[in-house]
Protein backbone atom coordinates (compact mmCIF):
# COMPACT_ATOMS: atom_id res chain seq x y z
CA UNK A 1 0.00 0.00 0.00
CA UNK A 2 1.54 3.35 -0.98
CA UNK A 3 2.12 5.79 1.86
CA UNK A 4 0.00 8.91 1.70
CA UNK A 5 0.62 12.27 3.27
CA UNK A 6 -2.74 14.04 3.14
CA UNK A 7 -3.83 17.58 4.01
CA UNK A 8 -5.28 16.08 7.20
CA UNK A 9 -1.83 14.76 8.16
CA UNK A 10 -0.28 18.13 7.33
CA UNK A 11 -2.85 19.94 9.46
CA UNK A 12 -2.15 17.62 12.38
CA UNK A 13 1.57 18.29 11.96
CA UNK A 14 0.99 22.03 12.18
CA UNK A 15 -0.88 21.45 15.45
CA UNK A 16 1.99 19.30 16.70
CA UNK A 17 4.48 22.09 15.90
CA UNK A 18 2.37 24.47 18.02
CA UNK A 19 2.40 21.99 20.94
CA UNK A 20 6.18 21.59 20.73
CA UNK A 21 6.57 25.38 20.51
CA UNK A 22 4.39 25.89 23.61
CA UNK A 23 6.65 23.48 25.49
CA UNK A 24 9.57 25.81 24.82
CA UNK A 25 11.30 24.71 21.60
CA UNK A 26 12.10 27.88 19.65
CA UNK A 27 14.61 26.84 16.94
CA UNK A 28 12.87 27.58 13.64
CA UNK A 29 14.79 24.97 11.61
CA UNK A 30 13.86 22.27 14.15
CA UNK A 31 10.18 23.30 14.17
CA UNK A 32 10.17 23.37 10.35
CA UNK A 33 11.57 19.82 10.27
CA UNK A 34 8.87 18.57 12.69
CA UNK A 35 6.29 20.32 10.50
CA UNK A 36 7.62 18.79 7.31
CA UNK A 37 8.41 15.15 8.10
CA UNK A 38 5.49 12.71 7.81
CA UNK A 39 5.92 11.02 11.20
CA UNK A 40 3.08 8.58 10.45
CA UNK A 41 5.31 6.95 7.80
CA UNK A 42 7.74 5.97 10.57
CA UNK A 43 5.15 4.10 12.61
CA UNK A 44 3.04 0.99 12.36
CA UNK A 45 -0.11 1.86 10.39
CA UNK A 46 -2.23 0.81 13.39
CA UNK A 47 -0.82 3.85 15.23
CA UNK A 48 -1.35 6.21 12.30
CA UNK A 49 -4.15 8.15 14.01
CA UNK A 50 -1.85 8.84 16.95
CA UNK A 51 1.21 9.81 14.91
CA UNK A 52 0.83 13.52 15.61
CA UNK A 53 0.16 13.27 19.31
CA UNK A 54 3.11 14.35 21.40
CA UNK A 55 3.78 10.80 22.59
CA UNK A 56 6.31 8.00 22.17
CA UNK A 57 5.10 4.81 20.46
CA UNK A 58 6.45 1.27 20.13
CA UNK A 59 8.20 0.27 16.91
CA UNK A 60 10.00 -2.97 15.97
CA UNK A 61 12.50 -4.81 18.19
CA UNK A 62 11.11 -3.53 21.53
CA UNK A 63 12.21 0.00 20.69
CA UNK A 64 10.17 3.20 20.54
CA UNK A 65 9.84 6.23 18.32
CA UNK A 66 10.55 9.12 20.70
CA UNK A 67 8.01 11.77 21.64
CA UNK A 68 8.19 14.64 19.09
CA UNK A 69 8.91 17.14 21.86
CA UNK A 70 11.90 15.05 22.97
CA UNK A 71 13.21 14.83 19.39
CA UNK A 72 12.82 18.60 18.98
CA UNK A 73 14.36 19.34 22.39
CA UNK A 74 17.43 17.17 21.74
CA UNK A 75 17.79 18.54 18.20
CA UNK A 76 17.68 22.12 19.49
CA UNK A 77 20.36 21.37 22.11
CA UNK A 78 22.68 20.12 19.34
CA UNK A 79 22.67 23.55 17.63
CA UNK A 80 23.12 21.93 14.21
CA UNK A 81 24.47 24.07 11.40
CA UNK A 82 24.29 23.02 7.72
CA UNK A 83 27.15 20.72 6.85
CA UNK A 84 27.83 19.69 10.47
CA UNK A 85 29.02 16.12 10.99
CA UNK A 86 26.55 14.63 13.45
CA UNK A 87 26.74 11.17 15.02
CA UNK A 88 23.45 9.59 16.10
CA UNK A 89 23.50 6.67 18.54
CA UNK A 90 20.32 4.64 18.01
CA UNK A 91 18.89 5.05 14.50
CA UNK A 92 15.64 3.42 15.61
CA UNK A 93 12.73 4.24 13.30
CA UNK A 94 14.84 6.85 11.51
CA UNK A 95 12.61 9.77 12.55
CA UNK A 96 15.35 11.61 14.46
CA UNK A 97 17.73 10.79 11.57
CA UNK A 98 15.31 12.47 9.15
CA UNK A 99 15.12 15.56 11.40
CA UNK A 100 18.93 15.81 11.39
CA UNK A 101 18.97 15.44 7.59
CA UNK A 102 16.38 18.24 7.29
CA UNK A 103 18.66 20.42 9.44
CA UNK A 104 21.36 19.96 6.79
CA UNK A 105 23.61 17.71 8.87
CA UNK A 106 25.88 15.02 7.48
CA UNK A 107 24.45 12.21 9.57
CA UNK A 108 26.33 9.13 10.75
CA UNK A 109 24.05 6.78 12.66
CA UNK A 110 24.48 3.50 14.56
CA UNK A 111 21.76 0.96 15.31
CA UNK A 112 22.22 -2.05 17.58
CA UNK A 113 19.15 -4.07 16.49
CA UNK A 114 19.78 -5.78 13.18
CA UNK A 115 16.17 -6.09 11.96
CA UNK A 116 15.56 -2.42 12.75
CA UNK A 117 18.83 -1.40 11.08
CA UNK A 118 17.90 -3.18 7.82
CA UNK A 119 14.33 -1.93 7.81
CA UNK A 120 15.21 1.70 8.55
CA UNK A 121 18.09 1.79 6.07
CA UNK A 122 15.76 0.80 3.22
CA UNK A 123 13.01 3.04 4.47
CA UNK A 124 15.07 6.24 4.74
CA UNK A 125 16.34 5.93 1.18
CA UNK A 126 12.77 5.28 -0.01
CA UNK A 127 11.75 8.59 1.58
CA UNK A 128 14.70 10.35 -0.04
CA UNK A 129 16.79 10.85 3.11
CA UNK A 130 20.49 10.27 2.54
CA UNK A 131 22.48 9.93 5.75
CA UNK A 132 26.25 9.82 5.10
CA UNK A 133 26.63 6.48 6.85
CA UNK A 134 24.33 4.00 8.59
CA UNK A 135 26.06 1.42 10.71
CA UNK A 136 24.96 -1.76 12.45
CA UNK A 137 26.94 -1.95 15.68
CA UNK A 138 27.59 -0.90 19.26
CA UNK A 139 26.74 2.74 19.90
CA UNK A 140 28.89 2.83 23.04
CA UNK A 141 31.97 2.69 20.79
CA UNK A 142 30.87 5.50 18.47
CA UNK A 143 32.48 5.70 15.02
CA UNK A 144 36.14 6.63 15.63
CA UNK A 145 37.01 6.24 11.94
CA UNK A 146 34.66 9.15 11.06
CA UNK A 147 35.44 11.34 14.09
CA UNK A 148 35.64 14.11 15.12
CA UNK A 149 31.98 15.16 15.11
CA UNK A 150 30.41 18.60 15.53
CA UNK A 151 27.78 16.98 17.70
CA UNK A 152 26.62 13.60 18.95
CA UNK A 153 23.07 12.67 19.93
CA UNK A 154 22.16 9.58 21.95
CA UNK A 155 18.53 8.53 21.53
CA UNK A 156 18.39 5.88 24.26
CA UNK A 157 18.96 5.99 28.01
CA UNK A 158 22.61 5.44 28.94
CA UNK A 159 23.45 4.27 32.49
CA UNK A 160 26.75 6.16 32.16
CA UNK A 161 28.41 8.44 29.60
CA UNK A 162 30.49 6.35 27.17
CA UNK A 163 34.06 7.77 27.11
CA UNK A 164 34.56 7.08 23.37
CA UNK A 165 31.70 9.46 22.56
CA UNK A 166 33.29 12.32 24.49
CA UNK A 167 36.62 11.67 22.78
CA UNK A 168 34.99 11.74 19.32
CA UNK A 169 33.75 15.34 19.70
CA UNK A 170 35.46 18.29 18.05
CA UNK A 171 36.62 21.08 20.35
CA UNK A 172 33.42 23.09 20.79
CA UNK A 173 31.41 19.96 19.95
CA UNK A 174 28.24 18.99 21.83
CA UNK A 175 27.08 15.62 23.17
CA UNK A 176 23.38 15.36 24.06
CA UNK A 177 22.65 12.23 26.07
CA UNK A 178 19.93 11.00 28.45
CA UNK A 179 21.86 9.64 31.47
CA UNK A 180 20.62 7.33 34.22
CA UNK A 181 18.32 4.36 34.67
CA UNK A 182 14.69 5.47 34.75
CA UNK A 183 13.95 8.28 34.29
CA UNK A 184 17.07 9.72 32.68
CA UNK A 185 18.42 13.25 32.98
CA UNK A 186 18.95 14.98 29.64
CA UNK A 187 22.59 16.04 29.75
CA UNK A 188 24.66 18.27 27.49
CA UNK A 189 28.45 18.04 27.39
CA UNK A 190 30.40 20.71 25.49
CA UNK A 191 34.05 19.95 24.75
CA UNK A 192 35.68 23.29 25.59
CA UNK A 193 39.27 22.00 25.46
CA UNK A 194 40.89 18.65 24.62
CA UNK A 195 40.41 17.35 28.17
CA UNK A 196 37.83 19.81 29.50
CA UNK A 197 34.06 19.43 29.22
CA UNK A 198 31.24 21.65 30.41
CA UNK A 199 28.17 19.80 31.62
CA UNK A 200 24.57 21.05 31.83
CA UNK A 201 21.46 19.13 32.88
CA UNK A 202 17.97 19.67 31.47
CA UNK A 203 15.43 17.73 33.52
CA UNK A 204 14.03 14.22 33.36
CA UNK A 205 13.05 12.22 30.29
CA UNK A 206 12.16 8.57 29.69
CA UNK A 207 13.97 6.49 27.07
CA UNK A 208 14.39 2.79 26.33
CA UNK A 209 17.84 1.60 27.51
CA UNK A 210 20.87 1.90 25.24
CA UNK A 211 22.00 -1.63 24.40
CA UNK A 212 25.65 -2.50 24.81
CA UNK A 213 27.64 -5.41 23.40
CA UNK A 214 28.19 -7.69 26.36
CA UNK A 215 31.04 -9.67 24.78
Amino acid sequence: MPMKDTTRHQGKRRQLVEIVKKKGVANKAVLDAIGKIPRHFFMDSSFEDHAYQDKAFPIAADQTISQPYTVAFQSELLQVKRGDQVLEIGTGSGYQTAVLCELGAKVYSIERQQELFKKTKLFLSKLGYRPKFLSFGDGYKGLPEYAPFDSIIVTAGAPYVPKPLLSQLKIGGRLVIPVGDDPQVMTLFVRVEATKFEKKEFGEFRFVPLLEDKN
